[in-house]
């Protein structure tokens, strides 16, 4: 399917700004590599600015990223799914590492160069990050093992998730795999972390470590 030239602006500015960064990167060079004339202000005729490109491929790639979790936690949690409970937690597990890794450029770009648009930051937060956090604890509660358990689940989904978006990210950014761990390894780890939710602590007990550990 050939994209639209707008979809073509929209992808290659944020190739190119996570390869270069922002400020490095020209308007005349997003049309080059968008197949448009460079300099002739092809651009313009779909964005106002540069800015305008990258606030819209932000805010695109937050839009699909609340639409696959949703997809995601559907397929995972339909009726007519009677998977084990260790090949779910591995689904969840897998289908977030390929999330993380598929918002790479997003992610180099967020890193680099959004701390001088705090309101992308805001969108990217509330938008990308913080749902694939509120995912996690909502599949959890919603897994009938779990019923029972009697732990902290946003804070849970702190720790599974913020490993997941770790591991994708060191990856990325330095090019080997934390712990030389292969992403198979990684995945029957923490679906093991994950099934010892299953027999967990009291409150009582956990609020004593938490005392301890302070």
């Amino acid at each position: 399917m050939t994209r639209s030239t707008r979809d073509r602006i929209v992808g290659e500015s944020l190739r190119l700004f996570a390869e270069r960064g922002y400020a490095a990167t020209s308007v005349a060079e997003i049309e080059a590599a968008a197949g448009l004339s460079p300099g002739a202000g092809g651009l313009y005729r779909h964005f106002r600015s540069k800015y305008e490109v990258l606030a819209t491929a932000v805010a695109e790639h937050a839009a699909r990223t609340r639409t696959h979790i949703t997809d995601t936690l559907a397929e995972a949690s339909s009726p007519g799914t009677a998977a084990p409970l260790e090949e779910r937690l591995a689904h969840i597990c897998r289908a977030g590492l390929a999330k993380v890794h598929e918002e790479g450029r997003l992610t180099r770009i967020f890193f680099r160069d959004l701390s001088q648009f705090p309101e992308l930051v805001a969108l990217v937060r509330e938008g990308l990050l913080q749902p694939m956090f509120d995912a996690i604890t909502t599949w959890f509660r919603a897994q009938p093992e779990y019923a029972e358990a009697d732990v902290d689940w946003p804070a849970i989904g702190a720790v599974l998730g913020g490993a997941v978006v770790h591991y994708r990210l060191f990856q990325d950014t330095v090019g080997d795999m934390p712990g030389r761990t292969d992403p198979d390894r990684f995945v029957a780890s923490w679906v093991r972390l994950s099934l010892g939710l299953l027999s967990v602590p009291s409150r009582g007990a956990t609020a004593e470590v938490a005392e301890v550990a302070g």
